[in-house]
């Protein structure tokens, strides 16, 4: 018998047993089911499991956390309960019975966006390395870098470029295979059109301006410049979705017999026209459009309450999900300025909400059941994977969750206001700091000081208030 088999049953019944379970899987760090009537599950029951963290609901799944042994456990919980092992395009799918319009448009972003965040966080701290051995003076008394110094670091500080060029100018490729694969058509395809807006025979648009010549395809009666996108978003989505409606909708009309030599031929020969006639220069308008409104209220003189509204709303988002809006901005603020304001309040607000768990691993010191939940969130929460701490710990008692979303506010205040600038998406959390620009680590530090200190300063001053006590008795602790 499996060491999780007590558990894996004890957590079937409380979800109202398998005849109330369409659909369920798993993604890191939690349980994902669609149920057929969510009234059936008792989540206080539920967290009184062991294996268990905390649940919540979001995008139409009722989610448990639980942790890095989620893999093990769903295999067992699968064997018991008997529920299909589907995929999570099927859950996702099997979800949206229970989702509002809006939730589905964030689902849609965040499905383009997610299987593609584990290169982002290589390709962050992959700059981030390049920062260290290539930007900071290390060596020779502060004058020197490791890569002016050392023809080993030279060569590696070159070669890591290979890998982060890959990741953030060829980013085109990676959404349009993305979409494709959201939508179910032909992935291959997608690619293929993400490679035509990244070509090598095309000019770089971010040359266009100092090019003495554009170059450009000649079809006698007009003419199409030879403009790439590389490292841009909204092109890239623009282009995929035409891309992929074009292939379903040829799919309909097709006789399948022919399908597989006609549908592709007929659905990217005009993506790929529409992509660099229509949609590469709208997306790019759009695109720019963004990030100017963007880095312009965060380096304007209202810059600071800006700051201290996403700061303090971050946390709150990825409640919502609405939070995976932010790769699309970050990833387009990193393409037109080098770099983005808007990441560094990301990995602050990941920080705050640890720190609210370890003030309460210290309120709760002597609660060794607690602790086995807490403690690990926290270590999690500082990586950068908040849903333990906040769901496990934050918003069960509500007060640190509110001490760490001020942590963040003032936090971000002070990124903002020093201007603080991450060269990439990276790992959030402690981590974070491998993505920041050279010249701005100093400042970041003092906000992640400040991330640190202030909400376990001010969580261990809420829990003496009427709702730190209203929580430890709604709890029973």
């Amino acid at each position: 018998m499996s060491k999780y088999s007590e558990q894996a049953k004890e957590l079937l019944d409380k979800v109202g047993g398998s005849e109330n379970i369409s659909v369920v899987t798993h993604c890191a760090t939690r349980m994902r089911f669609v149920l057929n009537d969510t009234s059936k599950a008792d989540e206080k029951a539920i967290e009184d499991i062991d294996i268990v963290k905390g649940t919540f609901t979001s995008a139409g799944q009722f989610q448990v956390i639980i942790g890095n042994e989620v893999a093990s456990f769903y295999n067992e919980f699968t064997k018991i309960s008997g529920a299909d092992d589907s995929s999570k395009d099927e859950a996702k799918e099997a979800a949206k019975q229970n989702m509002s319009l809006i939730q589905r448009l964030v689902s849609h972003l965040a499905e383009i966006f997610t299987p593609i965040i584990p290169a982002l966080v290589v390709g962050g701290l992959i700059l981030g390395f390049r920062n260290v051995i290539g930007a900071i003076n290390l060596v020779n008394d502060g004058t020197q870098t490791l890569a002016e110094t050392y023809q080993f670091w030279s060569g590696l500080y070159d070669f890591l470029w290979l890998i982060g060029e890959a990741i953030f100018h060829f980013l085109p490729v990676a959404i349009t295979w993305a979409i494709a694969r959201k939508m179910g058509t032909t992935q291959v395809l997608g690619i293929v059109l993400g490679i035509t807006l990244v070509s090598p025979q095309l000019l770089n648009a971010y040359s266009v301006a100092g090019a003495e010549e554009i170059p450009f395809w000649d079809f006698g009666f007009t003419q199409i410049d030879m403009i790439g996108y590389q490292a841009q978003v909204i092109p890239a989505i623009l282009a995929g979705f035409v891309l992929s409606y074009l292939e379903i909708g040829l799919r309909k009309v097709i006789p399948s017999v022919v399908s597989m030599i006609f549908v592709p031929f007929f659905a990217l020969i005009p993506a790929v026209l529409a992509a660099h006639v229509i949609l590469g220069p709208i997306g790019w308008e759009i695109g720019s459009w963004i990030s100017d409104i963007v880095y312009s209220g965060l380096t304007s003189a209202f810059g600071w309450l800006f700051a201290a509204v996403f700061g303090f709303a971050y946390a709150p988002l990825v409640v919502t999900g609405l939070h995976h809006m932010t790769n699309a901005i970050d990833l387009q603020l990193m393409s037109d300025f080098g770099g983005t304001n808007l990441w560094p309040m990301i990995a602050l607000s990941n920080i705050a909400q640890g720190s609210a768990v370890v003030a309460m691993i210290y309120l709760n010191r002597k609660d060794k059941q607690e602790q086995q939940v807490s403690v690990p969130a926290a270590i999690s929460c500082y990586l950068g994977v908040t849903e333990p701490a906040m769901y496990g710990i934050n918003l069960k008692y509500l007060f640190p969750f509110i001490a760490g979303i001020i942590g963040s506010s003032i936090a971000a205040v002070i990124s903002v206001g020093s201007g603080v600038m991450a060269n990439s998406i990276g790992v959030g959390g402690l981590p974070g700091v491998l993505s920041i620009q050279v010249a701005d680590i100093l400042a970041f530090c003092v906000a992640m000081i400040v991330a640190i200190v202030v909400p376990i300063l001010l969580t261990i001053i809420l829990a003496k208030t009427k709702m730190g006590k209203d929580a430890y008795q709604r709890l029973g602790k």
